[in-house]
């Protein structure tokens, strides 16, 4: 079994640059593909750690969670 990355967190992201916003979104998509097939290769290893499974699905999910924020941050907000 191939050793997982340690996870690598979110770093503050400055709001007012869409450029910067655009760059985090692609990181967070990619490092969320990974894990999708690390989840993969898991659960179809019977020896795996089910409590590492689970981390790895709460992670993420947490990286669905801020894709979306920073995705929402990037559309302007119109008046009402």
């Amino acid at each position: 079994m191939t050793p997982l990355p340690p996870p690598v967190y979110a770093r503050r992201v400055e709001i007012s640059n869409p450029a910067d916003i655009t760059q985090k979104v692609t990181e967070l998509k990619l490092e969320h593909r990974e894990l999708d097939e690390a989840i993969a290769r898991l659960v179809d290893d019977a020896d795996a750690d089910e409590v590492a499974i689970k981390r790895l699905k709460k992670r993420k999910l947490w990286l669905k969670d801020c894709i979306a924020r920073l995705e929402s941050a990037l559309i302007p907000d119109e008046p009402a």
